[in-house]
């Protein structure tokens, strides 16, 4: 399978990319958990259906330490034991901040309460933003076909 546009090799894209990976690293730095961002990145990009970016952030997690049991359970996270409480409330807030179009009224007054029992004010900032960023990461991904299985971590920096 080949992409429909080659994202890697234009220079348009090259320079667009440049600009979402800047703000993605604003936010890795303002001190929301690893295990919680990346989580996050796989949760949203199940829903989305982007085989690319859940290859990159599950094999990503698991290289930094993520256990197989966590990382097999992130779509059924409800029922599993293997979250904290916080990370509860980010894959709550992750799911209903990327299926706006499919809840009346968006993220609830519940899920937004208890991801801020969690997180201090700069840790929702960066929750918030990077449910936006790996939402238009999946969407690029979704729309041009990028080919999922042959990310290898860090292969992008």
């Amino acid at each position: 399978m080949d992409a429909r546009l080659n994202l890697f090799g234009n220079p348009l894209a090259a320079r667009f990319l440049q600009h979402i990976n800047s703000a993605g690293k604003v936010l890795a730095e303002a001190g929301l958990p690893d295990a919680t961002q990346e989580l996050v990145k796989i949760r949203a990009s199940q829903i989305n259906g982007c085989g690319f970016c859940t290859d990159m952030h599950t094999k990503d997690a698991a290289a930094a330490g993520e256990t197989p049991a966590r990382l097999n359970l992130v779509a059924a996270w409800r029922e599993a034991t293997v979250f904290t409480e916080a990370e509860r409330a980010a894959l709550e807030l992750v799911e209903q901040g990327t299926r706006i179009a499919d809840a009346a009224g968006g993220v609830t007054d519940e899920a937004w309460s208890a991801a801020a029992k969690h997180f201090d004010t700069d840790q929702l900032v960066a929750l918030v933003g990077l449910v936006a960023v790996i939402n238009a990461y999946n969407r690029l991904n979704v729309i041009v076909r990028q080919p999922a299985g042959d990310y290898r971590p860090g292969m992008f920096g």
